[in-house]
């Protein structure tokens, strides 16, 4: 397996309408960019961002991927989106507020992934079923709009554990990837670096970001230490097949698979 097979753990929200930003982006570590026509993106502006969106996409971000966050379904703005993506190489499509797959339906004749976001109560009880939908890749918490839709005071990470930690189960059911909503302090590294763990003992597979320098403490969350890469190579060495001791423990072949796997994530199989 290539890196490339692997979630990326990084995805930093980029305005289609800040050049600055957009050119910034490509001396970036972030493992996906996404070119955001939506909240990034002032109302009198929308046509001046998907022509810098689709010229910053032409030119290309080598070693990155590239996703865009169109308007959501119902949205005037939609239509637009579309057909500036239309006929792009792009990794994935970021759809906004998806309360059902129905919302889904404009989007799939792009063939390209989608990531559905998950942003209110209707989203949460659906998401099992828009994490099945063949169309979509993975799942994003849009936690802002998820806590102002339960009227959280404060946007209370806490009280919405429920929410996020179904998000996860329905991806892990629907077999796609799932990545922890933004954080929105800036300025805030402790605070930042604590959520991103966060989320990574969740079982998020990476975090949506809006900040560069967000990037490379991300990047740290969501890797494996070399602390869990040895005790893997230790496990992976130890197996014989079938349940054993080892170190104290019981394992079994679960706990090989998953050890290969951290291992493969590190680039160390």
């Amino acid at each position: 397996m290539t890196q490339a097979d692997f979630a990326p753990r990084s995805l930093l929200y980029v305005p289609a309408s800040n050049a600055r930003a957009l050119e910034k982006a490509r001396g970036l570590a972030a493992d996906m960019l996404i070119i955001d026509l939506e909240d990034a993106v002032p109302e009198d502006r929308k046509d001046e961002a998907r022509a810098a969106m689709r010229a910053a996409v032409a030119e290309g971000y080598p070693g990155k991927r590239v996703a865009v966050r169109i308007n959501a379904s119902g949205s005037v703005h939609q239509a637009a989106d579309l057909g500036a993506v239309a006929g792009l190489a792009l990794d994935a499509v970021v759809l906004p507020k998806v309360d059902a797959p129905t919302d889904l339906d404009a989007v799939r004749g792009l063939g390209v992934p989608i990531l559905a976001m998950i942003e209110t109560p209707a989203a949460i009880y659906a998401a099992r079923e828009i994490a099945a939908d063949p169309a979509v890749r993975g799942l994003i918490a849009g936690l802002n709009d998820l806590a102002h839709a339960l009227r959280l005071p404060g946007g209370d990470r806490g009280a919405m554990s429920l929410s996020i930690q179904a998000i996860v189960l329905a991806a892990r059911a629907g077999g796609v990837w799932c990545f922890d909503g933004v954080y929105n302090a800036i300025d805030d590294a402790g605070g930042f670096a604590a959520e991103a763990a966060d989320g990574h003992r969740l079982g998020f597979d990476g975090k949506t970001l809006i900040h560069p320098s967000q990037v490379d403490p991300c990047n740290r969350a969501f890797a494996p230490t070399e602390r869990e890469v040895a005790a893997a190579e230790a496990l992976v060495a130890a197996a014989t097949g079938g349940a054993q001791r080892h170190e104290g423990r019981m394992i079994e072949d679960m706990h090989v698979a998953a050890a290969r796997a951290l291992l493969a994530r590190a680039g160390r199989s």
